[in-house]
């Protein structure tokens, strides 16, 4: 090998500065060594380490020669493998020193010091070992190889390659793998193909390369060539198909498979959770465990998250029992399955189980556990324990805080939500939103738009959901100019198909009072769930377009979605608009007898308005007083409001206003509408009698306003007025 190619350290400087280049540990450290590896060491091997450790060195090569006995092979091979402990243990100073003080050392010897210092990452003592080695054979140069390549020097690797004297299966397994690390798929694929005699683990190699980026043609294309495969070639091809979505085809490979092992179980099972099929994923654990497989706590991890999915807690409280019975939790070597089921006891809100699961073993949780806990807190509505867990994290990770945010906006403490965003460090495109979603929930929507203002000036980009909350604000307002050039902006911004983004643009535009805009992006759009129907139909009703809605309804069924109540709704709101009284009844019979949906209050109100509508208020009353619940305040105040149109019918206004007010004696609604029926009907001494009696109860009705947006300034409007109010609002 040349000598540019690698960066070597002289002889003499590291001898001279042993302790600098190779990792102590005082001999006390030791102790697990000699508990785990104490059988196979005899007293003297034990001596030896403790030698070796202190730096004695005279006495460490003293005892070397006495315990030397039998054949120079055999004692080569001793302490070879006491070398090889050594270095598996970390002890990597005192495996050189016994390397140096060795009497006798063969190939293998110098091969597991040099493996040793690799797999420490000390790559540059490792090629000044190399080059310095009296002789190498073909896995001393592959594992050289390795080791390059590992470290991200592919070229030196790639030369290294081109001088090796002698290249076996192996030499030519670990180039293209290092090729694939590194990202030269072009190379690696060459030497896949110039590789002379392929064994499986070759095709394997590259096949888990291409499943690694996602290139699942190629890798099938590779698999399907295979003349050999093992349950490692089915298993990456599995797992790559579960990694870009592809869970049919990768479930059609696992039914395909003869020989199945815990890995190949376990990548279906983690595959069905981690694609959102819970459910698929327990029912395979069921069929697991019918064969020989034992599951592993990788096993365990991808089912703790597939019952927190399903949120079934008796089902996670078995598979917990199931772990503990069966002594899966000792195999817990890095704490992965303890913090799965937290996260598991946190989704289903048993925050005392997670946080017993917490302190058996804190120094083992991450932030992640933290995290968990927290936004499990909130979720359960006990904020204040959500805070004390907070406050007791060293560090404030942007997730916790993100979670404190929104649970803070939740129980409407504005202010501290507030503080806690401004003294975050590091904000990112969630905390944002969060923070914009919670002004919103809060119904503080010119504060909303100031802060999308302040995260496009800070730099950061807005997710799908950012725009999709601001878009639901803004129809709420009806700010019709400020949600066209927000919908600008996400047509710059967002380019992935969202279709949540789309729901909540359609809903703006229908209740702006642009329904042909709200048509156009409904009929342009890729695929369309029940919330997408729903929107529109509603949409249609609410503008008086009921033909439309209705047909919408039926072009919903043909395309074989189920309605819902919403559905309901929205049509039965275009028939009360339209005057379809005949229509509005068939659709309400239809709800309750063929799709067996429960009217709602929503529904009867929407029912007593059709009736009303078309002047039949005497079959209002009967429709109300024919439910099968007792009706409340909102239903007969309904009933009360219906009387005031068209022709009136005293004496059902009188009963209704009867009923409401021993429900609500102080409604004010109720009382100005069985006014507005005296004074229509010219009952005025009834009329006279009521108003007086609003004035000895100190009732006053409350006046109507309007605004409208123009140039970016809401004009206000109350009934009465005088003088014009004006309000500013925030533009982009």
């Amino acid at each position: 090998m040349r000598a540019s190619t690698l960066r070597y350290f002289p002889l003499s400087n590291v001898s001279r500065n042993h302790n600098l280049h190779y990792h102590s540990q005082p001999f006390n450290h030791a102790l697990p060594f000699f508990r785990t590896n104490g059988p196979t060491l005899e007293f003297n091997d034990t001596l030896l380490l403790r030698y070796l450790s202190n730096g004695w060195h005279h006495e460490a090569r003293d005892l070397l020669y006495k315990s030397s006995r039998g054949h120079p092979h055999a004692r080569i091979v001793h302490w070879t493998s006491l070398l090889t402990k050594y270095l598996r243990d970390g002890f990597i100073r005192e495996a050189r020193m016994l390397f140096d003080i060795m009497p006798h050392r063969n190939i293998v010897t110098y091969n597991a010091m040099l493996s040793g210092y690799l797999q420490s990452g000390m790559l540059d003592e490792a090629s000044w070992f190399f080059e310095h080695m009296p002789k190498r054979n073909v896995i001393s140069w592959t594992a050289m190889l390795g080791g390059l390549a590992d470290a991200g020097r592919i070229g030196d690797a790639w030369r290294l390659f081109d001088e090796m004297p002698e290249k076996n299966v192996i030499s030519w397994n670990s180039m293209v793998a290092g090729l694939v690390r590194n990202g030269e798929w072009d190379k690696a694929r060459m030497v896949f193909e110039q590789t002379p005699e392929k064994n499986v683990a070759s095709w394997n190699g590259m096949i888990a390369g291409y499943v690694e980026k996602g290139r699942m043609d190629e890798a099938r294309a590779l698999f399907e060539e295979m003349g050999c495969r093992n349950v490692v070639s089915w298993t990456s091809m599995i797992s790559g198909y579960c990694r870009v979505g592809n869970v049919d085809e990768a479930y059609s490979l696992f039914q395909t498979m003869s020989e199945k092992n815990v890995v190949s179980w376990t990548a279906m099972i983690g595959g069905f959770t981690w694609n959102g099929l819970c459910a698929e994923a327990l029912s395979l654990f069921l069929e697991m465990r019918h064969s020989n497989a034992i599951p592993n706590s990788e096993t365990f991890i991808s089912l703790a998250y597939a019952c927190a999915g399903l949120g079934f807690p008796t089902l996670g409280k078995q598979l917990h029992a199931y772990i503990i019975v069966n002594g899966c939790k000792l195999d817990d070597y890095d704490g992965r399955l303890q913090r799965s089921l937290i996260r598991m006891y946190s989704a289903f809100g048993l925050m005392d189980s997670a946080q017993s699961l917490l302190e058996s073993d804190v120094n083992n949780c991450d932030e992640q556990s933290f995290n968990s806990m927290i936004n499990g807190y909130i979720q359960a509505g006990e904020l204040e324990k959500a805070e004390d867990l907070f406050h007791r994290l060293p560090i404030k990770n942007t997730i916790a805080s993100t979670c404190m945010i929104a649970g803070y906006l939740s129980a409407g403490k504005v202010l501290k939500a507030c503080n806690l965003f401004n003294n975050m460090v590091d904000k990112d495109s969630l905390a944002w939103t969060s923070m914009i979603y919670g002004y919103v929930e809060n119904e503080l929507i010119a504060e909303a738009i100031d802060l999308f203002a302040a995260m496009m000036a800070d730099g950061v980009m807005p997710i799908n959901s950012t725009f999709s909350v601001l878009f639901g604000a803004i129809g709420s307002v009806a700010y019709l100019e400020q949600g066209r050039q927000l919908h600008a902006m996400q047509l710059k911004t967002i380019y992935d198909y969202d279709l949540i983004l789309e729901n909540s643009l359609i809903s703006m535009y229908a209740k702006c009072g642009e329904i042909e805009d709200a048509y156009r992006i409904f009929s342009s759009m890729y695929y369309r769930d029940k919330i997408s129907w729903n929107i529109m139909i509603m949409g249609f009703g609410d503008h008086g377009r009921a033909s439309e809605a209705l047909k919408e309804y039926e072009i919903m069924h043909e395309y074989g979605i189920n309605p819902d109540g919403v559905t309901f709704l929205g049509v039965l709101t275009a028939c009360a608009h339209a005057g379809l009284v005949d229509k509005g009844l068939e659709l309400f019979r239809a709800m309750v007898n063929v799709h067996g949906i429960q009217p709602g209050l929503e529904h009867c109100i929407s029912m007593i308005n059709l009736l009303g509508r078309a002047g039949k208020v005497k079959d209002a009353e009967e429709f109300v007083l024919g439910l099968p619940i007792e009706p409340n305040y909102a239903i007969w105040g309904a009933l009360l409001a219906v009387c005031g149109l068209g022709k009136t019918d005293v004496d059902v206004a009188r009963h209704a206003a009867k009923r409401l007010l021993e429900l609500d004696p102080l409604n004010i609604p109720g009382h100005v509408a069985l006014c507005n029926v005296y004074a229509a009907k010219a009952c005025h001494i009834e009329g006279a009698s009521l108003r007086k009696e609003m004035r000895l109860k100190g009732m006053r009705k409350r006046p109507g306003c309007s605004w409208i947006l123009v140039k970016g300034r809401v004009h206000v409007f109350s009934s009465g007025d005088r003088l014009e109010q004006q309000g500013d609002t925030s533009v982009f």
